[in-house]
């Protein structure tokens, strides 16, 4: 159980958490949720025992192992493989290993007495690196790292060769793979493309362990979380239920705390005038001494100085520009002249569309939309701009246009002049710009407010075509929905990068779904797209299966001599490139419930051996009273369950292992 009590933390003279008192047990998958700078990540860090707390005092099981992904990475070492790193996950395996070999060297050359004390200490070790996971470990850094995007072709590729984000995911991937009892996320979706994020939501929903999660993405908090805790003005408060009943449970609280204020603060009013009209007077005299130790014991009621929605962000009307914004036409384009971004690509936006670009990263989301801005040339092909389209983009790297030596204010002032100071205020407050922070120089704003500026910058343009690259990865979740709410009233055309699901919902109205080589447009919001998606995915593997079987029942060789007689077509490579992804795709969802029982088995076991364990120790040291019948019948109990638990675990470890044989078959029919 996390335990956090009277716990106090300042930086300076800023309070950041003021006594707190809480308590997450095990099991429990909770969600952190407050404006940036609140304190959440202070709480994990206090928690991983990187920060002390002034005061109070956190703590967790002396037994349970903390598994912490941070927003920035502190990798342990840069010098290995990808999926070296990623295996790294639980230091406790290295030591039992170099303990083993020692063992099975040791046992070579040793006399027979000696050599049942060796072996006896190799099966105990075996024992251990099989409770930690050492078996399976492997598989599942592999099964992880695709799962977050990584081709597995990249698994051998050195660490420090990845990009910043991709390292990120690197870690996530390489804590999950260490399963430990207490999992601590802070932010884990930024780095993450759509895809990522749902197979990330999937995962979770199958770990058995303690999840602790920070963040902003009301998807996950809704999917993943039953305990909601804010972080709000110094304060710590719990809150039973998702993010959405949360929100709900939050005004119900507030409003009630705001009642409760008005009716004592006129009571603490009707008693102090009937003192200040009646402690002079003799006869009254105790009456206005007992209402006076009445008013002493009336207790303030504090109402935290929070806001309770989001800031509102006004957009300015757009000019109107003609009915198409753009055009594509058999568009292409590299960065190196030998492996193409895309090629031979039509695309047109017209007036009024909320485009959003999903998929994987390294698909071309975000060139496609620097080609659009006039940022990248194109190849080859052609971009056509509409007529009267006043086009805004913003990047991750736009900030740094900006004037260092400038103020915030200043920054935001420079382009929208025709605007009145409060205007500018208003917008610069609705993305955390509040009092003096408007008086700041950009230069020493963190990479996150700089983001935030510069969004600011943009939306105050009467511009009618916004490209947005991610707008929502530096904004609190109350941010977040004014910006929602804002782009929902917005009368121009629209077009963004966004890995936010549920901001995805709420904006879009057409998606392009980037996969390797190709763009398809669907006409719908995210959630048709995500059943038009699973609809082709059914459909593929049906001809897929009809397609492998066909094969295995004697095609084959005249597949062979077909390919013999003819090189194989650029066509035929993309289409086994898809045959693969699919096949992959489908014994990935029939491994899926397996992999939850071996997991949801090996945590049963461990809190049994556990038992178990304390048990022996109890009996060995037995004292006068001891229960020895109940003692002995609760570990032939044990001992029954354990025995089932292992029959349970080797039924799906071997039906994970016939999955996999089968998905090496039918890739080899393909290749055949």
């Amino acid at each position: 159980m996390i335990q956090f009590v009277n716990v106090e933390k300042a930086f300076g003279t800023q309070r950041v958490i003021i006594s707190a008192n809480f308590a997450i047990h095990d099991g429990e998958r909770v969600g952190f949720v407050g404006p940036n700078g609140a304190g959440k990540s202070t709480l994990f860090e206090m928690l991983a025992g990187t920060v002390t707390p002034d005061k109070g005092d956190c703590s967790y099981g002396p037994n349970q192992r903390l598994g912490y992904v941070r927003q920035q990475l502190h990798a342990y070492s840069e010098d290995t493989t990808l999926l070296d790193y990623t295996e790294n996950a639980v230091p406790e395996l290295k030591t039992i290993q170099a303990e083993l070999h020692k063992v099975e060297h040791a046992l070579q050359d040793c006399s027979s007495e000696e050599q049942e004390r060796l072996l006896k200490r190799l099966g105990n070790l075996q024992t251990e690196f099989e409770h930690f996971g050492g078996y399976e470990l492997k598989n599942r850094a592999e099964t992880i790292l695709s799962g977050l995007g990584f081709e597995v072709e990249h698994f051998g590729n050195p660490f420090k060769t990845f990009s910043g984000g991709w390292q990120i995911r690197a870690e996530l991937a390489r804590i999950l793979s260490s399963k430990p009892d207490i999992l601590l996320l802070d932010e884990p979706t930024n780095y993450l493309d759509v895809p990522a994020v749902e197979w990330l939501k999937d995962y979770l929903n199958g770990f058995a362990g303690t999840l602790v999660l920070v963040s902003h993405d009301r998807y996950m908090l809704n999917s993943l979380t039953k305990i909601t805790i804010e972080v709000m003005g110094g304060y710590v408060t719990r809150y039973p239920g998702n993010y959405a009943k949360y929100m709900t449970g939050r005004q119900a609280r507030y409003d009630q705390l705001v009642a409760q204020k008005r009716n004592v603060d006129h009571k603490k009013e009707q008693l102090q005038r009937f003192i200040n009209r009646f402690k002079g007077k003799a006869t009254k005299a105790a009456q206005a001494q007992s209402k006076q130790k009445m008013l002493d014991r009336l207790e303030d009621i504090e109402i935290p100085n929070i806001t309770m929605k989001g800031p509102k962000i006004v957009l300015p009307d757009p000019p109107r520009s003609g009915d198409e914004i753009f055009r594509l036409e058999n568009a292409c384009y590299s960065y190196d002249g030998k492996k193409d971004v895309f090629k031979h690509l039509d695309l047109r936006l017209e007036r009024g569309e909320r485009a959003v670009f999903v998929g994987l990263n390294g698909m071309g989301k975000t060139t496609l939309l620097r080609l659009i801005a006039g940022h990248l040339e194109l190849n080859s092909g052609k971009l056509v701009v509409g007529h009267s389209v006043k086009m805004g983009y913003q990047s991750q790297d736009f900030s740094e246009t900006m004037d260092p030596e400038m103020t915030v204010y200043d920054t935001a002032r420079s382009q929208a002049v025709d605007k009145s100071e409060a205007n500018i205020r208003s917008l610069l407050g609705g993305f955390g710009f509040h009092g003096e922070a408007i008086d700041k120089h950009v230069q020493v704003l963190s990479g996150g407010e700089k983001v935030r500026l510069g969004l600011v910058r943009l939306l105050l343009q009467p511009l009618n075509f916004l490209l947005l690259d991610e707008p929502t990865t530096h904004l609190d979740v109350y941010t977040r929905e004014a910006l929602e709410v804002a782009l929902q009233s917005y009368k121009g055309t629209l077009m963004l990068v966004s890995h936010d699901v549920d901001f995805v919902k709420a904006v879009a109205t057409t998606i392009f779904y980037m996969t390797p080589g190709k763009l398809t447009r669907y006409y719908g919001n995210y959630d048709y797209f995500r059943q038009k998606l699973t609809a082709e995915n059914a459909e593929s593997a049906a001809i897929l299966d009809g397609k492998v079987k066909s094969m295995s029942a004697g095609t084959v060789i005249g597949k062979k001599a077909e390919k013999a007689q003819a090189s194989e077509t650029y066509q035929e490579r993309k289409q086994r490139k898809r045959d693969e992804v699919q096949i992959r795709t489908e014994i990935g969802k029939l491994k899926r419930p397996y992999d939850k029982k071996v997991q949801a088995t090996e945590a049963r076991i461990s809190v049994l051996e556990k038992e178990q364990k304390e048990l022996y120790e109890v009996l060995g040291n037995a004292k006068p009273g001891t229960d020895f019948a109940a003692g002995n019948i609760r570990l032939a109990e044990i001992k029954k369950e354990l025995d089932d638990l292992a029959w349970r675990w080797e039924e799906a470890a071997s039906a994970l292992e016939d999955l996999t044989k089968t998905c090496e078959e039918r890739l080899a029919l393909l290749d055949e």
